[in-house]
């Protein structure tokens, strides 16, 4: 045990273990920068998931080998994006390895049904995401994609700029 077995003890070792696991999240944020949580990428995303999942386990401890395993795990996963992230700006090789490329869903108003069905997304789904970015019509779509976050970016209006499609894939 960590402090004891009394429930006063309980309660401390709940405050006391959550208040050092949290600073020590915060801290090691602070040194890798903005980016750490963002959901720019799947790994990402896993690793802030997983965080989330070892900041529990570590206010949760029951002895301090435990706790502080929890605490390296947490230090060494941020670390590990902090040096993919940088790995994947230095090396386009390496962050085509590790990443994966937007899908074009739908182009000009027309969707793209082979792209719907080679990443599993339902009509539905595409057609909700519409809704949510106040398309009134289909023809004012110049492009859906799929992001590599897994979200569902919609562009439309007058004019799109070509740019936006670079490096998305089109599946015929």
């Amino acid at each position: 045990m960590i402090f004891g077995t009394e429930p006063h003890d309980t309660i401390a070792t709940a405050i006391t273990l959550s208040f050092v696991a949290l600073l020590w999240v915060i801290v090691v944020v602070r040194l890798i920068g903005l980016r750490t949580f963002s959901k720019m990428t799947a790994f990402d995303f896993v690793v802030t998931v997983a965080t989330g999942s070892l900041l529990a386990g570590a206010s949760q401890a029951k002895v301090w080998p435990a706790f502080w395993q929890t605490i390296l795990a947490i230090g060494i996963l941020l670390g590990l994006q902090y040096v993919t992230a940088r790995l994947r700006k230095a090396s386009k090789a390496f962050d085509r390895v590790v990443q994966n490329s937007p899908v074009l869903l739908m182009r000009d108003g027309e969707i793209l049904h082979p792209a719907l069905a080679s990443t599993r997304v339902a009509e539905e789904d595409l057609i909700a995401k519409l809704r949510e970015a106040n398309v009134l019509d289909l023809s004012e779509v110049r492009a859906a994609v799929l992001e590599t976050t897994g979200n569902i970016s919609v562009l439309h209006g007058q004019h799109m700029d070509p740019r936006l499609l670079q490096n998305v894939t089109r599946i015929e």
